[in-house]
């Protein structure tokens, strides 16, 4: 159905399919931008992901309906985005009772890392779907549900925040429009998610 779009439109697949490439890598730029506030991230993944899903439905929209969309988010994201930056702080904290040695620190350094894991991936999940009106506690909690029914999403989504992190280790700027590519992630697995 896409490609009978495309070729109405007179464009080729490969065009249409690069377009949409290059589109994700220019919101990963938007998303590092609109994150620089610390505590924004899951509004600004939130308009990314809104962002792709118009450009990949071929709807109009651009930096200026980015910027609508994060302000909306933001309204609430930010609490997320505050729970977020603790969590990885309870981990950190969790990884240090590891190195000083202590008794089970491993344990429980081991199920802090994969519950931030978890976290981090239900949190992308919600953003992929987020529209304005919506509560993030319930984009969260069905999200939650939903990282944990689709376990092959879940990988995908996990494979991709470590190709972010590996892009950060050897060309850090690179990790800026990848975070495009992973929001483009989350959608496509919330999309393959509904079809189910």
């Amino acid at each position: 159905m896409a490609e009978a779009r495309v070729k109405a439109r007179g464009e080729s697949v490969l065009a249409e399919r690069f377009g949409v490439f290059a589109e994700c890598l220019l919101t990963g730029v938007w998303i590092a931008v609109a994150s620089a506030g610390g505590v924004t991230y899951p509004a600004a993944f939130a308009a990314g992901a809104r962002h792709l899903r118009r450009r990949t439905g071929h709807v109009g929209g651009g930096w200026r309906e980015f910027v609508a969309d994060f302000r909306t988010a933001v309204r609430g994201g930010w609490v997320v985005g505050v729970a977020g930056w603790g969590a990885a702080a309870a981990v950190w904290v969790d990884v240090q009772a590891v190195r000083a040695g202590l008794p089970g620190g491993q344990l429980v350094a081991a199920v802090g890392v994969f519950a931030l894991l978890g976290t981090v991936v239900a949190g992308l999940r919600a953003a992929a779907v987020w529209v304005p009106g919506d509560s993030w506690r319930a984009l969260l909690g069905a999200a939650g549900r939903r990282t944990v029914l689709d376990p092959a999403g879940s990988f995908l989504l996990i494979g991709g925040l470590v190709l972010v992190g590996c892009s950060a280790l050897f060309i850090a700027p690179l990790a800026v429009p990848v975070l495009g590519a992973v929001t483009a992630a989350a959608v496509a697995v919330e999309e393959r998610y509904r079809h189910r």
